[in-house]
């Protein structure tokens, strides 16, 4: 707090203010006026507001607040791992069932043949984008490696799925519940980014993924809106 010495001078104060030595001592008081505080005619005295935080964020430090400021934390990484890991995993084997045949799929053949009476032309070339995309896409979440483009593509095949299946309802075996989980767990990755524990920490499309996510959401977009329109006849 300021201290002002408000006497006069005939009454042994002193009329401004600055450092005066004590009578009787060798020590002395330290007065000073730094222009934030306005004398009070009426009651003599200086007001002191100036000294008082009115900043609510200022105050906060001294309401001795020991909340911990919100930020990312490591529950965050965690959540985003496991979600990553686990719909890459799952892509890894629908990937690998159409690519290879392996745990009962249909192989680039039977899956072409699908396509096919779905009204698809160019079914194998599609056959093999698709089951591409799937595997290399499931990779790739699994390890964090270019997380905004393997989401997209995956979110991409999954529409596609979605279109195609529509007809058969939402629930059960010709439904698109599946489809339709697995295109919001790649819509959120997409824009979410893979969290700190994967190989994307640290890149640009890491530090600004509303950014990145836009964008691949657009080629993303732009590819199910060709494989509709030019590659499918009904």
């Amino acid at each position: 707090m300021a201290t002002h010495d408000d006497r006069s001078a005939s009454s042994g104060g002193y009329p401004d203010d600055g450092f005066y030595p004590a009578s009787g001592s060798s020590g002395g008081v330290h007065h000073f006026d730094d222009g934030t505080q306005a004398f009070d005619a009426s009651t003599k005295s200086y007001d002191n507001t100036g000294y008082t935080p009115l900043d609510p964020v200022a105050s906060h430090y001294e309401d001795d607040d020991d909340r911990r400021v919100f930020g990312w934390n490591g529950g965050t990484d965690l959540g985003l791992f496991v979600l990553r890991v686990g719909l890459g995993a799952a892509f890894i084997v629908h990937g690998l069932q159409k690519v290879f045949g392996l745990f009962g799929g249909p192989g680039i053949d039977g899956f072409a043949k699908f396509l096919e009476t779905s009204g698809f032309r160019e079914a194998r070339i599609l056959s093999w984008v698709t089951g591409i995309t799937e595997l290399g896409g499931g990779i790739l979440l699994v390890f964090g490696l270019f997380t905004p483009l393997a989401a997209a593509g995956l979110l991409g095949v999954m529409v596609n799925a979605i279109v195609v299946k529509w007809g058969g309802g939402f629930f059960g075996a010709p439904g698109v519940e599946q489809e339709a989980s697995f295109a919001v767990m790649a819509f959120a990755l997409l824009f979410t980014g893979p969290g700190r524990a994967a190989l994307d920490y640290g890149r640009s499309w890491f530090r600004r993924p509303l950014f990145s996510g836009f964008i691949f959401l657009i080629i993303s977009a732009a590819a199910v809106a060709t494989t509709l329109y030019v590659f499918r006849s009904v």
